[in-house]
């Protein structure tokens, strides 16, 4: 469920494009185990493999769909290529605060993990089928990571002139 009330989600469509943000702590995807499961039934070995984080990963896909799908309605998918830029905000430890607000020496970018390569995946599979047909589609993509609060993803997607 969103965190702010549909009125309070920012979202346009723009002349080659559209811009939305998705409330909510950014999650990592793309660390997988994988082990393997003997049917009950068939008595056949198969592998099974599991997103780490998939507790926390799913109801982060699941807030980026909805706020894409109420965002593009009826509206036909993107389709050729496309530039995704996109802009993570993560919340500041609590050591980065003093009794004056953020301590002066508080890092001023959050060079931790997750990297962004990983918060990225997740929000362009979560996006396919609703904006674009598929991930292949991106040709261009900027990715940033901040401190900022409320934690969340601002994203905008556009349609590369051919």
């Amino acid at each position: 469920m969103s965190l702010l009330a549909p009125e309070q989600q920012r979202f346009r469509f723009t002349a080659l494009g559209c811009e939305f943000t998705v409330y909510g702590r950014p999650q990592p995807g793309g660390s997988k185990r994988a082990f393997t499961r003997k049917n009950k039934e068939s008595g056949k070995v198969g592998v099974v493999v599991v997103d780490m984080n998939e507790k926390r990963l799913k109801p982060w896909k699941n807030e980026i769909e909805m706020v894409a799908s109420s965002l593009i309605g009826t509206r036909p998918m993107y389709e050729g290529p496309l530039m995704l830029v996109v802009d993570f905000y993560m919340p500041r430890p609590k050591a980065h605060f003093g009794v004056h607000g953020v301590k002066h020496r508080a890092p001023r970018y959050p060079a931790v993990r997750p990297d962004t390569t990983k918060l990225l995946r997740p929000l362009e599979d979560a996006l396919s089928g609703i904006l674009w047909r598929d991930d292949a589609q991106i040709v261009e993509q900027i990715v940033r990571k901040r401190y900022g609060d409320p934690p969340r993803a601002e994203v905008r997607v556009a349609v590369m002139v051919t």
